[in-house]
């Protein structure tokens, strides 16, 4: 781990909070507001804002961690991160919305939003941290 390595992690973290604020604050705030019986109240959220900063810091770490050591250097990193991106949504973004469509009971045109709002993010984060990361 290098200093390169933490600006990156921390980089990501905070962009990773940014596109999760669009996504989940911005964009599907009413959604998420017609299903009060699904979410905690926003003053009750707040309480547990600790584990959201935890949640984007591991993102963070994660994707650098994840992209440094797979990247192929000397080759573009735009189409790479898209790349990256792009897998990243389909192992973990896709799946974890899925399952929660599963078990909750979730209007299946917000799982819809959720899946493609996130995974957008997810190709953006992909970009961020190859241009970040790049060789």
């Amino acid at each position: 781990m290098n200093t390169k390595f933490i600006v990156s992690s921390l980089v990501m973290a905070v962009a990773s909070l940014i596109t999760g604020f669009l996504i989940h604050a911005v964009a599907l705030h009413s959604a998420y507001a017609s299903l009060p019986n699904l979410y905690r109240s926003e003053s009750s959220q707040m309480e547990y804002m600790p584990f959201m900063l935890l949640h984007h810091l591991l993102i963070g770490i994660g994707l650098t961690w994840i992209y440094r050591r797979g990247h192929e250097a000397g080759k573009g990193f735009l189409a790479q991160g898209a790349r990256f991106g792009a897998a990243i949504a389909v192992v973990s973004t896709i799946p974890t919305f899925l399952v929660y469509f599963a078990v909750q009971p979730m209007p299946s045109d917000v799982v819809a939003q959720q899946i493609v709002f996130s995974s957008i993010a997810m190709l953006v984060l992909g970009m961020i941290v190859a241009w970040l990361n790049k060789s």
